[in-house]
């Protein structure tokens, strides 16, 4: 396994406390750590998908860890690698992003959905998208909505607050890994910029990681089965159907900001089958964004 100098190696629930303040792992006592072992037992199972969960202290980045362990042979599908920190996490076109350490869920998943055609992999990050929204909304108890492609928001204090964003990442020839950042008890200080938000801020029904995790691990399961049965067919999988239903950047004007510093102002209409946000343009055409950013210019009108 791939780690950063900083590594400390894997969480568990048999350590001692420190006295809060300190640098220990339970500095905090209000963010205790994972439990490894429980996670192991609750998610590793004859038949099922994950076949693997590691729990590491502190590394650079999940994604960069697990991909360099496909690459090498030393990872198959099914394995899972969490950190209780990230020192060098990565978001969308490579975006640094920091929290304090057990403050979130951090981390990737590794795929290979050999079955799939590979032009439907681009439903990787959205079906995942999916997954989270789902799984945290029956275990956290908090409504949640998704922003194409790879972000997950709450409602924190009447106003939309991104809380999780999602970063796919090819591994070799036949794999990706998904990384999943997940704010969960960050508080209002401890916000990195105004529209970041979390499960507390929230008011979810717990900030308990691990019920958390279990939740998220196993709806991604679910949702991947369905759709690698499926052959990667979005319709056939109710994937696009149910993406678009919480999917909060439908029926908005939105700005797209492309590569080339190109810019394109429309109404968001659709996604399409290739997991394509569709805009329609004041010009009167319909334009299909693959990539770019997206910035909500106005509310939903009901």
């Amino acid at each position: 396994m791939t780690k950063s100098p900083d590594d400390e190696g894997e969480t568990g629930p048999d350590l001692p406390p420190g006295p809060k303040g300190g640098s220990g792992r339970w500095s905090d006592l209000d963010r205790p750590p994972l439990n490894a072992a429980g996670l192991r037992r609750g998610l590793v199972r004859d038949g099922g998908l994950w076949r693997q969960v590691d729990v590491v202290q502190r590394t650079g980045s999940t994604n960069s860890d697990l991909v360099a362990r496909a690459d090498e042979g030393t990872a198959d599908e099914g394995a899972v690698l969490v950190a209780e920190e990230q020192t060098a996490a990565r978001g969308r076109l490579d975006r640094q992003w920091t929290a304090p350490a057990r403050s979130g869920l951090f981390f990737s998943v590794l795929l290979r959905p050999t079955e799939v055609p590979v032009a439907r992999w681009g439903w990787l990050p959205l079906l995942t998208g999916v997954a989270v929204a789902t799984g945290l909304s029956r275990t956290a108890g908090v409504d949640t909505a998704l922003k194409w492609p790879n972000d997950l928001l709450v409602t924190v204090g009447g106003e939309e607050r991104k809380a999780a964003g999602i970063l796919a990442e090819r591994a070799g020839d036949d794999g990706v890994v998904i990384g999943v950042g997940i704010n969960v008890s960050l508080r209002t200080d401890e916000l990195p910029v105004p529209t970041a938000g979390s499960l507390a801020l929230a008011g979810a029904v717990t900030t308990d990681r691990d019920p958390l995790l279990r939740g998220v691990l196993r709806s991604l399961e679910g949702w991947y089965r369905r759709w690698r049965e499926a052959g990667g067919d979005p319709v056939a999988s109710g994937l696009q159907e149910t993406y678009a239903a919480g999917c909060a950047t439908l029926g908005r004007a939105v700005r797209a900001e492309l590569p080339g510093d190109r810019v394109l102002l429309g109404e968001a209409v659709a996604v399409d089958g290739d997991g394509r946000l569709v805009l329609a343009t004041e010009e009167g055409m319909q334009e299909p964004v693959g990539a770019g950013d997206i910035v909500h210019v106005r509310p939903v009108v009901p």
